[in-house]
């Protein structure tokens, strides 16, 4: 009886354990199945950037988008123009986009004028085609008719160069600039280079200065940046008190060697005591009503002068981004307002176009750099830009400035508005340097 009683509990214990194992497989079996269902795909989130249209190649766009180029595919072959104003829809890669749209014009961005855009697409909003085309324009002060390009035309600004200052005392010239702004329906910007040295066209005057200003290259071996910060806000109190509010100036172009064209002009010192110097000008001016312009991008070099010739620069962009850039880079970092791009062709970016009239030194300044403020042309009547461009002033645009410097505005007006008459580009892409301008205007309260 005993041994039955103990082989009938070895029974009841192996069955137990036999449940308990099934029923613990089960379980086991049951997790396995819960974790290897798949869960539901989310929906990938896109990404968007609106933009406009800066430049067309095949079925490729190039977008500006808060200062900043992109390029990416256009998926839909769609007739889209230069100046158009687009939404572009993608997941990972702005190169590979989902989708393309058409978008209403939209002026913000988060650059340096960022407070002001609002301001400016009212202002701009007033104006004419042919007003909103001559803000572009900062033209040299004509030998006639000054008052009368400004009321009939719109100006966006006057140059003044020697024969405009010859001879003039401080209030006449004062009231010359005076008339000037009052005939204008939008403040004038009135520029001016007064680099000091060889380039002096206010205090070559012995009625505006006793003296001219001497160059940043003596005045820096006199007394060090101490002293071009005293030089610096001497000149913008000279300049702001003649109502004169844009210095084509400093000179950012890295020049050590005395037989370079620009040496004279240059700071004739390493990039670094370039860079030095050019955010000591830069902050001693924050406070003047006088904006500087830097030049001349993306840096001289020992080129040959562009006034006279057509300059080809063989530099590889290495050397570019480890010399000549650094200034240009230190003056965005010290909110330079504007940058002044010149005429020479440099292969390493553009083997045929000048930097000037080159989408690939604008791209170079938005994107590498991070600039947001004006890029303006060097003067369009150079012999650098006459030789070799025809239709420097369509190309002006397209390649991306917001500034054109030139004598010539009446041919400017009309050949931009034959251009926008071949859809060659749209009125918005007008619209939008108008804008840039304007908020530039707002910021600095020559508009107010």
């Amino acid at each position: 009886m005993r041994k039955k009683t103990i082989i009938l509990i070895f029974i009841v214990v192996l069955l137990i354990g036999v449940d308990v194992f099934l029923f613990l497989n089960k379980d086991n079996l049951k997790l396995q199945s819960t974790t290897q269902e798949k869960e539901p795909q989310k929906e990938a989130k896109l990404n968007e950037l609106t933009g406009i249209i800066y430049a067309l190649n095949e079925n490729n766009l190039t977008i500006l988008a808060n200062n900043k180029f992109y390029n990416t595919a256009n998926l839909h072959n769609f007739d889209y123009k230069i100046g158009n104003f687009v939404k572009v829809m993608y997941q990972n890669d702005i190169n590979q986009p989902t989708s393309i749209e058409l978008t209403p014009a939209t002026y913000q961005d988060e650059g340096l004028f960022k407070n002001y855009y609002e301001q400016a697409v009212n202002k701009m909003q007033e104006l004419t085609l042919d007003e909103k085309i001559a803000q572009l324009f900062l033209v040299r002060v004509p030998e006639e008719e000054q008052i009368e390009a400004i009321t009939n035309y719109g100006l966006g600004g006057y140059i003044l160069f020697g024969r405009d200052t010859k001879n003039e005392t401080k209030e006449s010239l004062i009231n010359k600039i005076n008339s000037f702004q009052q005939a204008a329906k939008i403040p004038l910007l009135i520029a001016t280079d007064e680099e000091g040295g060889t380039v002096v066209r206010i205090s070559n005057n012995p009625n505006l200065r006793s003296s001219i200003f001497a160059s940043p290259q003596q005045i820096y071996a006199e007394g060090g940046f101490t002293e071009i910060t005293n030089m610096t806000k001497e000149m913008n109190s000279l300049l702001a008190e003649l109502g004169i509010n844009v210095n084509l100036a400093p000179v950012a172009d890295v020049s050590t060697n005395a037989d370079d064209f620009i040496y004279k002009r240059s700071f004739g010192q390493n990039a670094y005591l370039t860079a030095e110097y050019i955010s000591t000008v830069l902050e001693a001016g924050k406070d003047s009503k006088v904006s500087n312009v830097l030049k001349h991008f993306p840096g001289y070099g020992n080129n040959v002068d562009t006034h006279t010739d057509v300059s080809v620069d063989n530099r590889s962009l290495d050397s570019l981004q480890n010399n000549d850039l650094i200034p240009f880079k230190t003056g965005i970092d010290h909110k330079a307002e504007a940058i002044m791009v010149s005429h020479n062709i440099i292969t390493a970016l553009d083997p045929i176009n000048p930097a000037s009239l080159s989408l690939s030194f604008h791209q170079l300044a938005r994107n590498d750099l991070g600039f947001s403020g004006i890029l303006m042309t060097d003067d369009l009547d150079m012999e650098a830009v006459v030789k070799k461009d025809a239709n420097s002033i369509v190309d002006a645009i397209l390649a991306g400035n917001n500034i054109l410097i030139l004598s010539d505005y009446k041919k400017a007006l009309d050949d931009i508005k034959t251009a926008i008459n071949a859809n060659i580009f749209t009125e918005d892409l007008i619209n939008y340097n108008v804008v840039k301008v304007l908020a530039w205007k707002y910021y600095k309260g020559i508009i107010f």
